[in-house]
């Protein structure tokens, strides 16, 4: 597990607190078999998880997020179809 007490210690307890994501390195056996489909640099983490951390950063201004803008990213039918609807509530009335 990579040593982030700098990163915490910068950011406050509150971080320390929340921080649940971790490094996957495989699977314990050697013998599982991937996904074909799944890509070598991906990991898959509960949403859960990076959506405080994307909030903070995004109210924050964060400029490392322009270097991900034009990723794309996997998601269930049903958040989609979520967000559509959340997108469609928050438009003004004409």
């Amino acid at each position: 597990m990579a040593d982030t007490r700098g990163i915490t210690a910068s950011l406050g307890s509150t971080f320390m607190a929340r921080c649940r994501l971790r490094i996957y390195h495989g699977p314990e056996t050697a013998t599982a078999v991937r996904p074909a489909t799944v890509a070598e640099n991906t990991v898959r983490v509960p949403l859960g998880e990076v959506f405080p951390l994307l909030a903070d950063a995004v109210r924050s201004e964060r400029t490392w997020l322009r270097d991900f803008e034009d990723d794309e990213i996997t998601i269930s039918t049903d958040l989609y179809e979520v967000i559509l609807a959340y997108q469609h509530c928050r438009r003004p009335s004409a």
